[in-house]
């Protein structure tokens, strides 16, 4: 009988290890770099503002998280929607410097998004990884926030 226990007991220890492990990798989606890319953080994307006055800025999340506030100038395109077509008709050239953006580090929107651009053949990516989470957190200006 106790080794039915232990067995038992050694079981939902290796479980709830198992599903710990699972949901520790499932919360940071997004990659700590992406080949190709240049890694922003919030400063960055006001240096980007001052340098390119042409920056083409892409938020890669869904509408209702957009619903909560954006990033000014930026233009709502979903990972779910991004393609080398709908690229094509925000940004200007294959050299032209966009940056895309989505929730934070545990968002993975922004970095399939930029993925898909690299594929189409942009060149000058910018990737603000810690994106509207830390924009917020550094008190950045937003619009239509509550």
């Amino acid at each position: 009988m106790n080794h039915i226990r232990t067995a038992f007991s050694l079981g939902l220890f290796l479980g709830v290890f198992i599903s710990s492990q699972t949901l520790a990798k499932s919360e940071v989606l997004s990659p700590i770099s992406i080949d190709g890319t240049v890694k922003i953080d919030a400063e960055g994307v006001i240096d980007l503002v001052d340098k390119f006055s042409e920056l083409t800025i892409i938020d890669s999340r869904i509408e209702a998280d957009r619903k909560q506030g954006y990033i000014e100038g930026s233009i709502s395109l979903p990972n779910t929607e991004t393609n080398c077509e709908t690229l094509s008709k925000i940004i200007k050239s294959y050299s032209h410097p966009a940056l895309f953006y989505c929730n934070g580090i545990k968002c993975g929107r922004s970095a399939k998004a930029i993925k898909i651009a690299l594929s189409c053949g942009y060149s000058k990516l910018y990737w603000f990884r810690g994106g509207y989470e830390e924009w917020l957190a550094k008190g950045y200006p937003v619009v239509g926030s509550n």
